[in-house]
């Protein structure tokens, strides 16, 4: 089931992502790291009277301006000035971005500030959508600012929502009405594997889409994908039905394209939601970017089995070692998803091409692996004899019985005399040798630990 999406959109330095960590209720955009990956967070599930829904920080999106008085790093644009042409178009883009993607937008502006250009412009864009809109009108932490927020009325969109992101005054009915306006989400209606194909704009997802379109296709139709303009690809291949999950924008019309190519994640968050497994693209001659490891880290989160592709393979230099060398350079950069198969192959081309739809559906079967229970504990009493558990103050962790609660992904609840005793490293340990014993290719394993008092 996708959640519904929830954009945050607004100049800097009008509190985004402070509103952001006050909604999901703690500070993701500023501590909260997922090993591997970048060092900030611009998504997160949350949700508010029963509804859930995933929450965007649009701010985190990289639109190419560099903060004032901070050096920009080598390969980007230098300081923008907050008037400059530049900046204008990057927030129009960042607008019309949510009015594609998003099913209801929190339009920010700053009390403080008072009305300026800059909301125009976006309001501007916003103006013409059909999405459910609210203006959060920020910093208005005392009367004086909570009356200033009608200056806002001239936007011409709705009453504005005096709020204050630092306190939390005000959001509560923000919230009500947000998710009031959400779509009901209902459960997916085509029985087939769902496979996305996610990456960074121009590693060469439309490309692939067409090589696998044009190699593999026994019954191909479109059908409406969810509220979007985005159109899923239905195919057979060796019997088995396939949608093809295209997040690189072929079919999207309109002139705001070349803006949504450069904002690739929101796309990518509601293909990885709906898919079953994720084929991830990143490009040879760049390798794994800051971005793909963005990517990755939700795929991860979201416990998609994934598949990673290295496109652009016919423009490498190439020796005997060369694979084997990416290979590790690969494993090593998108360490958290070790257990992953790797393809190197050209779109183009079409080396290798082939092997992509064998290896998504191979790596769709090992979420379906069931583990009896009875082999599980027999399993855990090896892993306990090969490797002693850890052991805190004189206290040594025992684990008294093992079930597998789930599949799709596998889940794996452990009953143990103190859950504080298990460490993260036996936790790989014991995740490492179910993969040693029953593979799991490409499939998150979720691993859950709870107390008892003996064996029962």
């Amino acid at each position: 089931m996708t959640k519904p999406i929830v954009a945050i959109v607004g100049r800097p330095n009008v509190g985004k992502s402070t509103l952001f960590n006050r909604l999901i209720g703690q500070p993701l955009a500023i501590v909260e790291d997922i090993p591997g990956t970048t060092r900030d967070r611009l998504y997160a599930d949350t949700e508010w009277n029963g509804v859930p829904f995933t929450l965007v920080d649009t701010g985190g999106l990289e639109i190419g301006v560099a903060v004032p008085g901070r050096p920009h790093t080598e390969g980007k644009p230098p300081p923008l000035s907050v008037a400059s042409p530049h900046y204008v178009e990057q927030i129009r883009t960042q607008a019309e971005v949510a009015i594609a993607e998003a099913d209801a937008i929190i339009f920010m502006v700053d009390v403080i500030d008072g009305l300026v250009a800059g909301d125009e412009d976006v309001a501007d864009v916003l103006r013409r959508s059909q999405k459910p809109l609210f203006l959060a009108a920020n910093k208005a932490d005392n009367q004086a600012r909570r009356e200033a927020a009608v200056e806002f009325y001239a936007l011409g969109l709705g009453d504005p929502y005096p709020i204050s992101a630092l306190h939390g005054t005000g959001t509560g009915d923000l919230l009500d009405d947000v998710v009031a306006s959400l779509p009901v989400q209902e459960a997916e209606k085509i029985e087939a594997i769902k496979i996305a194909i996610v990456g960074r704009p121009n590693v060469g997802k439309s490309s692939l889409l067409n090589k696998l379109l044009g190699q593999e296709r026994a019954i191909v139709s479109e059908i409406p994908g969810t509220t979007r303009d985005a159109i899923d690809t239905y195919l057979e291949w060796e019997g088995v039905p396939i949608v093809l999950i295209d997040t690189a924008g072929i079919r999207r019309r309109g002139r705001i394209e070349r803006g949504l190519e450069q904002y690739s994640v929101l796309r990518a968050l509601r293909a990885i939601q709906r898919a079953d497994v994720v084929l991830l693209l990143i490009e040879a001659t760049e390798m794994v970017t800051a971005q793909d490891a963005h990517i990755a880290g939700y795929i991860l989160e979201a416990a998609k089995s994934v598949v990673v592709l290295v496109n652009k393979w016919d423009l490498v230099e190439k020796d005997t070692y060369t694979m084997l060398e990416y290979t590790k350079r690969i494993r090593a950069d998108l360490k958290f998803l070790d257990y992953v198969p790797v393809l190197f192959i050209s779109a183009l081309t079409g080396q290798r091409v082939n092997k992509v739809l064998p290896t998504a559906l191979r790596v769709q079967k090992e979420r379906l692996v069931r583990i009896p229970t009875s082999e599980l504990n027999r399993i855990m009493m090896e892993v306990v004899a090969r490797h002693s558990p850890p052991s805190k103050g004189g206290k040594r962790l025992k684990f008294y019985y093992a079930t597998q609660a789930a599949v799709d992904p596998p889940t794996f609840i452990f009953f143990v005399n103190d859950t504080r005793l298990v460490h993260f490293s036996y936790e790989r340990y014991i995740e490492n040798r179910l993969r040693e014993r029953y593979g799991f290719e490409g499939t998150p394993l979720r691993l859950s630990f709870r107390k008892r008092t003996s064996r029962f």
